[in-house]
């Protein structure tokens, strides 16, 4: 599990890009949810792909987020979230 911030510190409507391979966008929505996806469609939008997801816990005012053991969904051109 990669421990990412204390969800004090984490405003609902925010959003935080987390350094993994491939990068992982954190989502705090107005709802008060929390997602992560892989942020590796940011320079080729629309996804033409599914983007992989990843469990959310909350433990302790720590946000964590568990990585997905699928492989990601890389749109052509970028290896490990960086383009080449």
């Amino acid at each position: 599990m990669i421990r990412v911030c204390p969800l004090s510190a984490f405003p609902p409507g925010e959003a935080l890009r987390v350094e993994a391979e491939p990068p992982i966008a954190v989502i705090h929505t107005e709802s008060g949810e929390i997602f992560a996806i892989d942020d590796s469609h940011v320079d080729a939008p629309p996804a033409q792909k599914p983007v992989r997801t990843h469990a959310v816990v909350v433990q302790d005012d720590h946000i964590h987020v568990e990585l997905s053991d699928e492989a990601p969904n890389l749109p052509p051109g970028v290896l490990s979230g960086a383009t080449s």
